[in-house]
């Protein structure tokens, strides 16, 4: 009777602890909403070599999985909206978002998806796959971030951080068929800058 006893009180304990190392688990990953209202990209690209472009896409939205314990075991998943872009001047932004370069009816959004986080706190890179025209190569990021997590008006959790890169547009295929392909630069250097609130 006593050894029943003994073994039931094991496997109680067992039992409570399996479920307080699970408990632990989760509470060290937890997930993020972007803030379309506090996020978007930045790009600028050379023309005819002389002058500098910029730009900007106002519109990401996403989902961002942290682990707390491990900024390199997080994830980062984002949309921007390509109808968005806007360069301040109207003839050219609509050039940008015709077949020739975005082709928005068609691709309507730019997709990222996480792959890596790699380095340390302050040298962080953000590997993954970007998805531009419908093409998908894999880039890397400068990170900068996460922020210290703080409260908003609303009593919500917010946080933030910014990627920056460049890429070969040509290795994208974007605006390779255009007229203006020889007057545009095969570099795009860009930054994305988001907020996320804690769900």
């Amino acid at each position: 009777m006593k050894h029943e006893m003994k073994h039931k009180l094991f496997l109680t304990l067992a039992f409570a602890g399996v479920t307080l190392a699970a408990t632990g688990l989760n509470a060290q990953t937890s997930t993020w909403t972007i803030d379309p209202a506090h996020s978007g990209a930045n790009f600028q690209i050379r023309h005819m070599a002389v002058s500098t472009v910029r730009g900007s896409i106002g519109s990401v939205t996403g989902t961002v999985t942290l682990n707390e314990k491990d900024i390199t075991k997080s994830s980062v998943a984002a949309t921007l909206d390509a109808t968005t872009v806007s360069t301040g001047t109207e003839a050219r932004d609509k050039h940008l978002k015709s077949p020739d370069f975005f082709d928005v009816a068609k691709n309507p959004q730019v997709l990222f998806k996480s792959t890596a986080i790699t380095g340390t706190a302050g040298n962080l890179k953000l590997v993954g796959d970007l998805t531009l025209g419908g093409v998908t190569k894999s880039i890397t990021l400068d990170l900068d971030g996460p922020s210290a997590p703080q409260k908003n008006q609303k009593g919500i959790l917010i946080s933030g951080f910014s990627a920056t890169g460049k890429l070969n547009r040509k290795d994208f295929e974007f605006g390779t068929k255009s007229a203006a392909n020889a007057a545009v630069g095969d570099e795009v250097k860009f930054t994305i800058d988001v907020e996320i609130d804690k769900q």
